[in-house]
């Protein structure tokens, strides 16, 4: 374990120092965007430049930016939006919550119906009912996100008019309830955690259904038949209990591309998310905030990860044991 902790923490640096030249790589600056009069960022002039680039480090040597990069991701302080003049732990504040709502909503259906889906095929492997869920799994797994995304929202949002098009709540809503809230919010969440969701759930029904095959092959479920046991009893208790150590590696892994497709369906649904916030900021060239987004990403999917391995040594002796 100690070995893993290690690894995470070179992979920590390694993210650290990718998330601070990334942004620096890209063509053109941030200062370029709000010196552009034809820019819909355009709010100063060209007398300015040299008073903003030293008020955000601009003008500093890139050694210099980096010091003072890891010395503020390690203190909390993420800098300034040079967009909109804002502490990005602010932004993320503000913004980082939605995204949260509807990554963990998608990954705990998708992982519900995965399990349930996976395991009732696995037990009925070669059937109808096994042929057809393999069959939608790979549909709806291979369907691209944006696809899938535009399709719900003209046969719910346009068609039918069941669901709101886009956004988080209802603009300028007030709420006599608690419970309308929940109700306005989340209708507005249908649309994009189920997109997320259908994206999701083919990889990890395929992955339940085929670790429980090939533990329902094992001798010792044979010799659990023998001892007469229920049918319920070895599915859940013994072939399903076996299945799960490689779910839940698979879920921790599969964390970065919930959070990724999270991104993109933001953008597509106008979700009040990460998503649109580092859109605008990459077209912008906001430093600050392209940064500070990976790197609560980047950290997110890290931790995913480690509590995936403590986990699996918590749950498998054989790997407390090594």
């Amino acid at each position: 374990m100690q070995r893993h902790a290690l690894g995470y923490i070179i992979s920590l640096w390694a993210i650290l120092t990718l998330n601070f030249l990334l942004p620096r790589w890209l063509p053109g600056d941030p200062l370029a965007a709000l010196l552009d009069p034809e820019s819909s960022y355009y709010v100063f002039n060209t007398q300015v430049r040299e008073a903003l680039e030293a008020y955000y480090g601009l003008d500093q040597p890139l050694t210099q930016q980096y010091t003072a990069y890891l010395t503020g991701a390690f203190t909390g302080d993420l800098g300034q939006s040079i967009r909109l003049n804002q502490p990005v732990s602010d932004l993320l504040r503000e913004h980082l919550p939605w995204t949260l709502l509807l990554t963990l909503t998608a990954l705990s259906i998708a992982s519900l119906v995965g399990i349930t889906g996976g395991s009732e095929a696995a037990w009925r492997r070669g059937s109808l009912v096994d042929k057809a869920l393999v069959t939608a799994s790979i549909i709806v797994s291979n369907a691209p996100v944006f696809f899938t995304g535009m399709i719900l929202l003209i046969i719910f949002g346009v068609k039918l008019d069941w669901l709101p098009l886009a956004g988080g709540r209802t603009p300028f809503a007030r709420y006599d309830t608690t419970w309308g809230a929940i109700q306005d919010y989340g209708q507005h969440l249908i649309l994009p955690a189920l997109t997320l969701t259908l994206a999701l759930v083919g990889s990890k029904f395929l992955l339940v259904r085929n670790t429980m095959i090939s533990v329902l092959g094992e001798d010792y479920m044979f010799v659990a038949r023998a001892k007469g046991l229920t049918a319920g009893r070895i599915k859940h208790r013994h072939a399903l209990r076996n299945a799960i150590l490689p779910f839940i590696h698979h879920l921790a892994a599969h964390t970065s591309f919930a959070l990724t497709g999270a991104l993109f369906i933001e953008t597509l649904f106008n979700y009040p998310g990460v998503g649109r916030l580092i859109f605008e900021s990459v077209v912008a060239r906001d430093y600050p905030v392209i940064q500070g987004v990976f790197l609560v990403v980047s950290v997110m999917v890290l931790s995913a990860n480690l509590l995936a391995d403590w986990l699996s040594h918590r749950l498998d002796p054989r790997l407390r044991e090594a």
